[in-house]
């Protein structure tokens, strides 16, 4: 597909009426529209030309074509991508209930059925992915859409950081949430590119789906967050008891063995995103966070949390220095990190990211 033969419009609205804005960042705009010719609603996907090249459009297309078959991966139209004299446009079906970030309430995270139902389309879809060799990089509630509301249908979007796995990206100023250890502390411009960054991305999505908060700034010790829970990981490796940080503490026994499996800071050491199907027929929280048991299950961490409902509880758990202020303030640090990492969300989202997570 050569930039000459694409299809050129004078202005969008020359097949498409606007209904409204859908969403906007350093990479573009999606636009809301109906197309004239087929008499349906879609989802335009906008690229300035002046800071999109013709390569980077030409291959977010073409992966996004081709990931299409899957069920929980947006569609894309065939021969349905157009230029205008300073843009790139993408045509895709449009989600009529927006992005899972707008579902997730802040400082409570969504049920646990609803978390597993998400999960396991989101699993499936970056399966897919990876058996293609294709490693997203952008695994975020920003870029799963929904399509009904019991999350019976949500499918993954957003294919512009896709890269083959194998290949080797720029190292990028700043970082968020989402992006791995070895992203956020590499010193050099060739960053491999591998599934684990998914994996680990995928990790701290659920965190959030469950929680309603980040679980760190950044993935570097100088985070007190993230130091947390790698030192917990690290006892956890020598099989040494510790305490778990009280963020996790929701969380049971057997899905922190999942965290884990995909929050290792050691790439090679990650599970594949296959690994999530062993644990949806396990509980993932506590009915009562306060109350905790002592086992020999958990092969060195002090805490035990069980996957069922059976046996024992005693002991209340003492009040932890992490208090709820520390993670609102936490959240409002979160997206001033966010402003330099490709493809992230516009002003507008991170203002609203502010507001909906603390308020």
């Amino acid at each position: 597909m050569e930039n000459d033969s694409l299809p050129l419009l004078s202005d969008v609205n020359e097949r498409f009426r606007r209904i409204r804005e859908l969403g906007s960042g350093t990479y573009g705009h999606v636009l809301l529209a109906f197309d004239r010719d087929l008499q349906q609603r879609c989802a335009l996907k906008i690229l300035p030309k002046s800071t999109t090249k013709y390569r980077d459009f030409q291959r977010e297309y073409n992966y996004s074509l081709l990931l299409s078959p899957h069920r929980s991966i947006i569609s894309t139209y065939e021969d349905r991508c157009y230029q205008t004299a300073d843009a790139f446009v993408i045509v895709q079906e449009y989600a009529p209930l927006g992005d899972l970030f707008e579902s997730i309430p802040p400082q409570r995270g969504l049920p646990e059925k609803a978390v597993k139902t998400i999960m396991k389309q989101v699993a499936s879809a970056l399966e897919f992915m990876h058996e293609k060799g294709l490693v997203h990089r952008d695994v975020k509630p920003e870029n799963v859409m929904i399509f009904d509301a019991d999350f019976h249908k949500v499918k993954l979007i957003d294919f512009g950081m896709t890269r083959k796995c194998g290949s080797y990206v720029r190292r990028l100023i700043g970082s968020i949430p989402y992006s791995p250890p070895e992203v956020c502390n590499a010193l050099n411009n060739d960053i491999l590119v591998s599934t684990a960054m998914d994996v680990w991305a995928f990790g701290v999505l659920l965190f959030c789906c469950l929680t309603g908060n980040f679980p760190w700034e950044h993935a570097q010790e100088s985070d007190v967050y993230y130091n947390e829970y790698i030192q917990w990981h690290r006892r956890y490796q020598l099989q040494r008891r510790c305490k778990l940080p009280s963020q996790w503490l929701k969380f049971t026994n057997r899905l922190m063995r999942l965290f884990k499996k995909m929050l290792d800071p050691e790439p090679l050491k990650r599970c594949t995103i296959t690994e999530i199907g062993k644990y949806y027929d396990n509980r993932w929280m506590h009915d009562n966070i306060h109350r905790r048991r002592l086992s020999n299950e958990d092969e060195g961490v002090e805490e035990d949390f069980s996957s069922s409902g059976s046996g024992i509880e005693s002991n209340t758990i003492t009040t932890s220095s992490t208090s709820n202020t520390d993670f609102e303030e936490l959240t409002q640090m979160m997206r001033n990190s966010l402003t330099t990492f490709d493809h992230l969300t516009s002003i507008d989202n991170q203002k609203k990211l502010s507001t909906k997570l603390v308020s």
